[in-house]
């Protein structure tokens, strides 16, 4: 079997994307841990353009980007697929994955936030973003998207929710709403309940604990 590395950060939600996909497929990897401030020169070799994680190494080649990775992840190693067979639903799966990348910007406005008035027209903002992935992804009750097992859209979204839940603790507000997002909230339950999910997931504890300081740090410096 070829040799299978992962370079990443352990807390960044787009590792967790890759780690979740190597860990649902069965695959046997190497996670080597980056220094976000020193990134090792094996990391810069193998992303040169964007100079980040995560980064896939199978059989010394190397794949970037988090999604783009566990597409290839899943053409590779096709057991537990996370794509639909169906061209159009997988069209419709990537439409998901796309919007939910699109979405961390709105994460971002919150992160930056400097006031109380900054903070809540930031929630507003990933309200706003989180009520079409109520309405429109997670339309039909069904346990993950569109089926009662874990595919390539409940990844990309798990990430997302899972920074919405760290961040709920680091400004002490409540995003996820079970009265506002009800189908959502229960979507996250059921996702984070997933063994292999759980056991590959950083707890919200220890991710708050480092998280919130080097966003205290960071507006000390401004």
């Amino acid at each position: 079997m070829a040799e299978v590395k992962l370079h990443g950060f352990w807390y960044s939600p787009f590792n967790f994307r890759v780690v979740w996909a190597l860990n649902l497929k069965g695959i046997l990897y190497e996670h080597i841990e980056e220094d976000r401030f020193n990134k090792s020169p094996q990391l810069l070799r193998y992303n040169p353009v964007y100079k980040n994680i995560p980064v896939l190494v199978h059989d010394g080649k190397p794949i970037c980007e988090s999604m783009l990775i566990v597409e290839y992840i899943d053409e590779i190693w096709p057991q537990n697929s996370l794509l639909p067979t169906d061209p159009y639903d997988r069209a419709q799966a990537r439409f998901w994955v796309k919007y939910v990348d699109d979405m961390f910007t709105a994460i971002g406005a919150l992160l930056d936030s400097r006031s109380d008035e900054e903070r809540e027209k930031a929630k507003e903002s990933i309200w706003e973003r989180l009520g079409v992935v109520e309405d429109q992804c997670l339309g039909d009750q069904r346990k993950f998207y569109r089926g009662d097992t874990i595919n390539i859209v409940d990844i990309a979204l798990g990430s997302f929710v899972k920074v919405i839940d760290v961040q709920e603790d680091m400004f002490e507000m409540e995003i996820l709403q079970s009265e506002r997002f009800p189908r959502l909230k229960l979507w996250f339950n059921n996702f984070k309940d997933v063994p292999i999910i759980k056991e590959n997931t950083p707890s919200k504890e220890k991710l708050v604990a480092l998280l919130k300081p080097l966003t205290e740090k960071k507006f000390a410096r401004k």
